[in-house]
């Protein structure tokens, strides 16, 4: 998920590579921008040969596409992809919903709650028209779905689900407005839910909020 701040033990190429994701996921590289590598260089201070590799592993999480003696290229946007990742992350959370809520634990139910404080005081300042908190609530967002499932048991999952997001939460960037009341809504219910252990109410309220957002992206006019 986008992060600030790296970890100590990053290499350079980390960095990078991490830099390089956010800027995609962000719109920063906007879908389809082909990324010259001389310049590249220059804005992410990294050697070609590195550059190669970082946009080599971008390409197996489909954020970039190679294109062989030609170079590379932010992979495109389109409606297919986006209702594709809609479903993914569908089957995903809700799967991870279920083990979570059987096996979390009162620590589980504390992250939760700090990471919905968080969401919430960064949604109440959108709602009241302050846009510079976007940035927050992206961070935020993918805090509070992730402390929901975190007790999962199952790092491989948590990967996949990170994965998904970010690449549905790159055409909510691309749609350029936050969804309004009724994601704050669905964020308060899911809430609710988790601290009471309903699954398949969870569950219901995941479905229903992936789908509104996609509906918010085709809204915008901004996807094929």
């Amino acid at each position: 998920m986008l992060k600030n701040t790296g970890e100590p033990s990053e290499t350079v190429s980390d960095v990078v590579f991490r830099q390089i994701r956010q800027d995609i996921i962000s719109g920063a590289l906007a879908p389809g921008a082909k990324i010259k590598l001389e310049q590249a260089k220059e804005r992410y201070s990294i050697s070609i040969s590195s550059l190669r590799e970082i946009l080599s592993r971008l390409t197996t999480e489909n954020l970039v596409l190679a294109e062989g003696q030609r170079g590379f290229e932010v992979s495109p946007a389109s409606r297919k992809e986006l209702e594709e990742l809609a479903d993914l992350r569908t089957v995903l959370e809700t799967h991870a919903i279920g083990l979570s809520f059987a096996a979390g634990n009162l620590e589980w139910e504390g992250r939760i709650v700090a990471a919905h404080h968080k969401l919430a005081a960064a949604e109440r300042k959108l709602l009241a028209g302050d846009a510079s908190r976007t940035i927050d609530w992206v961070r935020y967002d993918w805090e509070f779905h992730q402390a929901i499932v975190s007790a999962c048991n199952s790092a491989t999952l948590m990967a996949a689900l990170s994965s998904v997001f970010d690449r549905f939460l790159r055409y909510h960037m691309l749609a350029q407005s936050f969804r309004g009341k009724a994601v704050v809504d669905d964020h308060k219910l899911l809430f609710e839910l988790a601290l009471k252990r309903d699954i398949e109410g969870a569950r219901a309220v995941i479905r229903r909020h992936v789908e509104s957002g996609v509906e918010h992206v085709l809204k915008s006019g901004r996807i094929a």
